[in-house]
Formats: C-alpha cells, sequence, structure tokens
C-alpha cells in the first residue's frame, strides 16, 4: 500500500489522502484548503492526481475541510463510490449546496471587480448542479458495517463523536498474501457531549493516522459551561438585553439550542424568544432530528419519553430573509443564534451590526475564532470593529466560552490513543497547525516507544 498526504499537513484544512492498493487507487477525504487567497485557489481548483484514475472515495464526515471539493472531484471527471455514514450523506447534501452558493458568489464578486479593469470574468470552483449531481454518487452505510471499497480493501465507520455521522475510518488491507488494519482517527469528539455517543475504541491496529488539531493545548472543562451559559445569559435579560450568539451551522448550533433548551426546562432560563437564524442550521437541524441512531443515551432518552430536544414553545428557526429582518425591530429580550460562528459570512453580521453598539446586549462566543476573522477582531477588544466596510462601535459586553469544542484536546486525544489495541508499528500525525502537529508527535513517541511517530509535509508519500 502507498499512501500520499495531499492536505491537512502541518495545517487544518484541506484534508486529503491518495491510497494506492493493489493498484486500485482510493481518496480518502477530499476537503477545501483555506489560505492566502492564490494558494486557495491553485490548490482548490487543481487536484495533484487524474481525478478520472481514481476508483472510488471514502468521507469520514461532512465537514467543508474534508469534504467540500468533491463536487469539483466529480467535475473533473470522478465517477466513483464515495462512502460514508448515513447522517454524513444527509449532512453533505445540504452542505455542499450552501458551500456551491458561496463558490458562485464570490466568482461574481470577483468577475465585477475584474470587469472594472476590463478583465474577463472566473469562473467558481463549481455551481449548484455540480453539488446535486456528486450525490448521486455516495453510498450510506450504518456503523461498524464492512464493506469492500476495492480488492483487498475493506472499510468500516467507526462513531468518531465529532458532529453527527462523523466516523474513524478503519481500512483493513489485503495484498499480496499479507493483512494489516490502518485507523484513520477522522476528527475525534472530546467524549461526554450532550448529544452525541463518545467516540468508540478500535481494536488490533497496525498503523495509526490521527488528528493533531488541539494535541498541544488543554480546552477549558465543561463542568461549569452550562452554568457559565446560564449566568451571562440570565443577566443580559435581565437588563432587558439581547444575547447573540455566532455558531457553526452543523453541531454548535444544535449544541446551544439544547442547552438553552435544559436550562429553561430547569427553571433556571425564562422563557423568553429564542430565534435560531441560518437557513443551513435550520436544515442542518432537520438532519439531526432524522439520526437519533448517532444520539448518545442521555438525549434519546429524552427523546423518546419527552420532547424533542431541538424544539420548544419560545423557540422560532428562521429561514425567510423578510423574518431575519424582522429581528431587528424586536424591542423585547431574546437570544438569536445566527452563522456563521467566526462572524465572517452569513446573517450574523447583520445582528452584530444591529446590537453590538448598546451596553445592555451581549455578544457570546461559543467557538473558535481564526486570526484575522471578525469574530477575532471582537473577542480581541478592537473598537471600533468593521462591519460591512463601515466602523462601529463595540459597547456592548463581550464573553466566550470554549468548552463546547468538538475536538478532542491533549489529554482527550491521549485517551484515544490509550483505548487503542494492537501492535502499532507507525503513527502519522496529521490536521493540526505545525506545533501543534509537532506537540503531538512527541506526546505519541513517549506513549508509544515501539511505534515511529511522523508529521508529513505537504506531497509527502509512505509505502506499506
Amino acid at each position: 500500500m502507498r499512501i500520499q498526504f495531499l492536505g491537512a499537513t502541518r495545517t487544518t484544512t484541506g484534508s486529503m489522502y491518495l491510497l494506492e492498493v493493489n493498484g486500485k487507487k482510493v481518496l480518502m477525504e477530499c476537503g477545501l484548503f483555506q489560505g492566502h487567497r492564490e494558494e486557495e485557489t491553485a490548490r482548490n481548483c487543481c487536484f495533484p492526481f487524474d481525478p478520472k484514475q481514481i476508483h472510488a472515495a471514502i468521507l469520514s464526515h461532512a465537514h467543508m475541510d474534508h469534504a467540500g471539493n468533491l463536487p469539483n472531484l466529480r467535475k473533473q471527471g470522478f465517477t466513483g463510490n464515495i462512502h460514508c455514514t448515513f447522517a454524513t450523506r444527509d449532512l453533505a447534501s445540504i452542505m455542499l449546496v450552501d458551500s456551491a452558493k458561496i463558490q458562485m458568489a464570490d466568482a461574481a464578486f470577483v468577475s465585477k471587480q475584474r470587469a472594472q479593469k476590463r478583465l474577463p470574468p472566473v469562473e467558481p470552483l463549481y455551481t449548484m448542479a455540480d453539488a446535486e449531481k456528486v450525490l448521486e454518487q455516495f453510498v450510506s452505510v450504518n456503523y461498524e458495517r464492512h464493506v469492500e471499497v476495492v480488492d483487498g480493501l475493506t472499510v468500516t465507520f467507526r462513531d468518531a463523536g465529532h458532529i453527527l455521522g462523523s466516523a474513524q475510518v478503519i481500512l483493513d488491507i489485503t495484498e499480496r498474501g499479507k493483512k494489516f488494519r490502518w485507523l484513520f482517527s477522522g476528527d475525534v469528539g472530546r467524549g461526554s457531549d450532550d448529544i452525541l455517543r463518545d467516540p468508540a475504541p478500535t481494536e488490533n491496529v497496525d498503523y495509526l493516522q490521527i488528528e493533531s488539531t488541539y494535541a498541544g493545548r488543554e480546552h477549558a472543562s465543561r463542568d461549569h459551561a452550562d452554568e457559565n451559559i446560564c449566568r451571562l445569559v440570565s443577566e443580559t435579560l435581565n437588563q432587558k438585553g439581547k444575547v447573540i450568539i455566532p455558531a457553526f451551522s452543523v453541531g454548535r448550533t444544535q449544541q446551544i439550542v439544547y442547552v438553552l433548551h435544559q436550562l429553561t426546562l430547569a427553571g433556571k432560563l425564562p422563557r423568553v424568544p429564542i430565534f435560531v437564524d441560518s437557513p443551513l442550521s435550520v436544515n442542518a437541524t432537520e438532519i439531526y432530528r432524522l439520526h437519533p441512531e448517532c444520539f448518545n443515551e442521555t438525549i434519546n432518552k429524552f427523546l423518546h419519553e419527552k420532547e424533542n430536544p431541538f424544539g420548544m414553545s419560545n423557540l422560532t428557526y428562521i429561514r425567510d430573509a423578510e423574518q431575519s429582518k424582522k429581528l431587528n425591530d424586536l424591542k423585547e429580550p431574546a437570544v438569536i443564534i445566527s452563522a456563521s460562528g467566526m462572524a465572517e459570512g452569513g446573517r450574523i453580521r447583520h445582528h452584530l451590526k444591529n446590537h453590538i453598539g448598546f451596553a445592555n446586549n451581549l455578544i457570546l462566543f461559543i467557538g473558535y475564532c481564526a486570526e484575522h476573522t471578525l469574530g477575532a477582531q471582537i473577542l480581541a477588544g478592537q473598537n471600533p470593529v468593521s462591519i460591512f466596510g463601515e466602523p462601529h462601535e463595540v459597547r456592548a459586553k463581550i464573553a466566550s466560552i470554549d468548552s463546547y469544542s468538538g475536538h478532542a484536546d491533549k489529554n482527550e486525544l491521549k485517551r484515544y490513543v490509550q483505548r487503542i489495541s494492537g501492535n502499532i508499528k507507525k503513527i502519522i500525525c496529521i490536521h493540526g497547525e505545525e506545533a501543534q502537529c509537532l506537540a503531538h508527535v512527541e506526546t505519541l513517541r513517549s506513549m508509544k516507544p515501539n511505534a515511529e511517530v511522523i508529521a508529513p509535509v505537504y506531497k509527502e508519500a509512505l509505502s506499506i
């Protein structure tokens, strides 16, 4: 077997790994790369292989840094099956179309700028039609079912506890009379999630390919996260203010809705209006409701014995743009949850524009904000901040709770590895910024002294 690392090498974006087994080529992940515009365009538009020669693809979960370039793969000639879980396929069906809208809007914006310089227009990376067409190639399978992808390569998906449908990818490979097991961790959840099950351990592993997103740091404890949410929201509502929560559409929105639901049922929060204002978030939440097989025991019991965990009488989901605009006229205290989580796009920017200037309001971040994003500027205390090209004074209270991360931290990744059985010969650290990957290498070398531990660079290849 040969594997080439074509993305998420000493960085966290553009996951892509090309396997060659028994003369067949299989692509594991096909994510969008994010970075400086020129490099981003070059990496995303042009694959370092011929898509027509790929026999099949495997997808661990639906986030765009893992799945976002599949429509372009198909557009350039890939005709094989894409193997994933049922929930991943359903989430991809909305997220890829949403990504296509963004690609088309970006192309239109750049083309307009180029027209002023009398330059030809640019084409989007892919269109909505491309995104819809690639869904025909998805082959869905439940956790723990074995599927032969190509001769000598069987895949089994095991729960990763990261987002709905996320999976560890177990590859059982038979080649030239030899058998071995390769485990790709996918993105590993923290465990003890409000909604999802814990990452499941894997047995008899020979080779481990593991994510390193937070391998060099520790998250804040979850023990008091809900209490902090309750305190911050209560204080704001008592001041007749509004709570604005930037939240990613998949995972974080559903989690904060569930937390607010539980706090309201417990009588710890007043039954004020709560709005989820993001078409993608609304669609994603509907898909969550369709997949209770991914839920942990607590939320499953709540679903069957009480009510919908993502719905309550004071909660309104908003798709329509006109309804969204009416939220600006609200006089009463309310909670508004909107995408994107980093405040870089979507309707959240409108809510920030209209609410960040009032001292009785709260802007509450519950996820990571990358450097240079609007969210990061607000969290860093920049004042004023630019929203839609205009300066806005920051008078609202700003708070951040990072306990709801969907990625395992240093200690949680260590526990994940400790639960893996087998004589691991080699460990490959991917999907982390360079400092995180190298920190992970050192940690794992001390944990597994008999294994070779590496952090490959872009386009590096490894033969087994």
